[in-house]
């Protein structure tokens, strides 16, 4: 199965710190593989970054409506992940294993898409990513609980 972009003719934004950037840059490898657009936030090596600085780029296309989607990696995703939530329109979920990736979309309609680049492999990251780009949002009643989310 390939990658589909959940009806977005929009790039997907990319980001991660360091400990990402190994990850990030198989997915890239990917989305070229198969023509996807794209827009990376950076980092571009393995130096030492604070990931703060990458994941608010991302935030902020969000935001602004430049991309719809998103994926991010830092070493546990957690970091990455905060950062991410603290903008507006992001619905950022780390997720571990393709049954949590999925039920972040059909769920929670979240649009970026976090992995832990320490603790999965390029395999499982592209089986993530595959599942996060073809999974539909259900809405009904996980429209009603997204609707709670700002305060």
């Amino acid at each position: 199965m390939k990658i589909s972009i959940l009806k977005s003719d929009k790039p997907i934004g990319l980001a991660c710190d360091h400990a990402g950037f190994t990850t990030k840059k198989y997915i890239i490898d990917v989305f070229e593989e198969e023509g996807i657009k794209y827009v990376d936030f950076g980092t571009c090596s393995t130096d030492s970054v604070d990931y703060p600085d990458f994941a608010h780029k991302l935030g902020k296309a969000i935001d602004k409506g430049e991309c719809e989607y998103g994926v991010a990696v830092c070493g546990s995703g957690n970091g990455i992940n905060m950062a991410l939530n603290k903008h507006p329109k992001v619905r950022a979920a780390l997720c571990w294993n393709e049954e949590i990736t999925q039920l972040t979309r059909l769920h929670n309609d979240a649009n970026i898409l976090v992995l832990p680049g320490r603790f999965v492999t390029q395999q499982q990251a592209y089986q993530m990513t595959e599942i996060f780009f073809n999974t539909e949002f259900e809405g009904g009643r996980h429209q009603d609980r997204i609707n709670k989310i700002p305060c």
